[in-house]
């Protein structure tokens, strides 16, 4: 009789705290730029903050920062900083004072936002010349023996899983209405050096990883892993992992 095939390892059982674990973080050379390019550091506004990943980056750079999202649960685990005050509410109505914001910001956040509603918002809550930042990265880079495999999953395979909001992520808010004064923005990205465990832990919190497991295609998640992990090698070994930072800067 042929011997059995081992069942593939499951690299994406990692449980509910996986999206705060696998997440990459922003350098502290965006909040360097963006407190330089504001008129002044009295207070930073970044709404959609979710758990305050942007935010507590800002937090050494001004004075005051507050944090808004709608969702309670993100909030309460955001990272607390004496210069941070969170606040849960709507980027469309934020609970900040008329004309006192240096910069606003918005990270991987503006594409759920009612961008018309959104930039009111942003012009009473702006003083003169403050600098509004609609933050993005895009998608990630691997080394070129693994890069190609990547990209076919990415667009090819898992793509038509993605929410429609997903392709202005990708083209950096490109597309998007932006009436205000365009600064253009400088190169930055984000660069991490990841195990396989890590890296893989990262694409399992994909939304589109979760809706094709919910549509019955766990084979393409599955089967992905398996070809990444065969080039890795060592699942130990840790690679490069780049994503490119997109900005939409304007001066309010």
């Amino acid at each position: 009789m042929p011997t059995p095939t081992p069942p593939s390892r499951n690299w994406f059982d990692q449980g509910g705290e996986a999206y705060a674990r696998f997440r990459p973080e922003y350098p502290p050379a965006l909040a360097a730029f963006l407190a330089a390019a504001a008129p002044d550091r009295a207070l930073a506004v970044d709404a959609g903050c979710g758990n305050g990943q942007l935010t507590q980056l800002l937090a050494p750079c001004f004075e005051r920062v507050i944090g808004i999202d709608p969702s309670a649960d993100q909030i309460a685990n955001a990272g607390l900083h004496e210069r941070i005050a969170y606040r849960q509410a709507p980027a469309e109505r934020m609970p900040v004072d008329d004309g006192c914001a240096s910069l606003v910001t918005a990270a991987q956040a503006a594409h759920w936002f009612d961008l018309p509603a959104f930039y009111r918002e942003v012009r009473r809550v702006a003083r003169p010349a403050a600098l509004l930042a609609l933050v993005s990265y895009g998608v990630m880079a691997l080394d070129p023996d693994l890069d190609q495999r990547f990209q076919h999953f990415y667009h090819h395979e898992i793509g038509p899983f993605w929410p429609a909001q997903r392709k202005l992520v990708d083209t950096g808010y490109a597309t998007i209405d932006f009436p205000f004064e365009e600064l253009a923005p400088p190169a930055l990205d984000i660069r991490c050096a990841w195990t396989l465990p890590q890296f893989l832990g990262y694409v399992g919190t994909w939304s589109a990883v979760r809706s094709a497991r919910e549509a019955g295609r766990d084979d393409l998640a599955a089967a992905f892993a398996d070809d990444i992990a065969a080039a890795w090698g060592d699942p130990g070994r840790q690679r490069p992992v780049r994503w490119p930072i997109n900005m939409r800067l304007g001066r309010v």
